[in-house]
């Protein structure tokens, strides 16, 4: 990994990190919530079917201008985190017993949900161009 790639990814997992520490403690995250965490990360950083690229690329030039690729792509990934702790909490809530969890089709969950967030994120990067409270959040968030 570059030197560019490896401050990239800094910039990442700090903004990913800041987001999501705003919704779950990730200091106080059992260990196996943190391996799921950092597993999701890993996956969503990697971008093997670059799906965050494509968003990133054909969002216009001055959504692009409200923040660095990077810190969007952070706010994205502990985006998709949030969603995915929720669903998971869902279909926990939801079960009987692990063994109907264990039971019930959830392939796909993942994927499904990771496509949402993107597009959500997407969505409300472009509403902040005219939108300055929710560009402020944005920056709030995103801050340690």
């Amino acid at each position: 990994m570059t030197a560019v790639d490896q401050q990239y990814q800094q910039v990442v997992k700090q903004v990913s990190y800041n987001v999501a520490n705003k919704v779950l403690p990730m200091a106080k995250l059992p260990e196996t919530l943190l391996e799921a965490y950092e597993g999701l990360f890993k996956e969503l950083m990697d971008d093997k079917a670059n799906a965050f690229t494509n968003g990133w690329n054909a969002l216009p030039a001055s959504a692009q201008k409200l923040m660095t690729k990077a810190e969007f792509h952070g706010f994205y990934i502990a985006n998709a985190w949030m969603q995915l702790s929720r669903a998971a909490q869902e279909i926990a809530d939801s079960a009987e017993s692990e063994e109907e969890m264990n039971n019930n089709e959830y392939d796909g969950v993942f994927g499904r949900l990771a496509e949402q967030s993107l597009k959500e994120c997407l969505r409300k990067l472009k509403k902040a161009r005219t939108d300055r409270p929710l560009l402020n959040s944005f920056r709030q968030v995103m801050s340690a």
